[in-house]
């Protein structure tokens, strides 16, 4: 699969700086939460969502290392962006040492694939402008928008193959 993080506007807390544990490099220092994202190399399916994370306390490759990595086999590696460079053993990016160049083409296919999918996800009215509601709820609201982006994305499957059916 290929995992990544992406951030989710939230009212602000505290001041826009660094060292603010919710303070995203992506929103000018702005309060967002981070979910790391794991999608299906082969088929695009989401498979794993892991968060929220405060987004300055949490890069990506600390939220992998807490949870994911330990639920990797000893010969299982994820592919990732060049946020996640180190750990070749069980990380594949373009800036890791033993990443060959050969397979660069095919990872920015992978990635791009990624990003299509996190895109989806901000189109989502919620999740694209800042959460005016209980902090406490965004886990809930991003998990629901995944679920329901995931099932747009079968249904668009279906239909390519030719397959309909009736959705009752």
């Amino acid at each position: 699969m290929s995992i990544d993080g992406t951030d989710f506007r939230i009212p602000q807390q505290g001041k826009a700086c660094k060292g603010n544990p919710f303070a995203s490099h992506k929103y000018a220092g702005k309060s967002a939460l981070r979910y790391e994202l794991g999608i299906d190399i082969l088929e695009g399916n989401l498979v794993w969502i892991q968060g929220p994370y405060p987004a300055g306390k949490f890069n990506d490759i600390a939220i992998f290392n807490k949870v994911l990595r330990h639920y990797l086999e000893p010969w299982e590696r994820v592919e990732a962006d060049n946020g996640y460079v180190g750990h070749g053993d069980k990380i594949k990016c373009p800036k890791n040492v033993a990443n060959p160049p050969e397979n660069l083409k095919m990872q920015g296919r992978v990635r791009a694939r990624h990003e299509t999918l996190n895109g989806r996800l901000k189109n989502w009215g919620i999740l694209s402008q800042t959460f005016r509601h209980d902090i406490s709820l965004h886990g809930s609201v991003f998990h629901a928008c995944a679920v329901i982006t995931q099932l747009m994305i079968n249904r668009r499957a279906i239909i390519q193959c030719g397959v309909q059916r009736r959705w009752d």
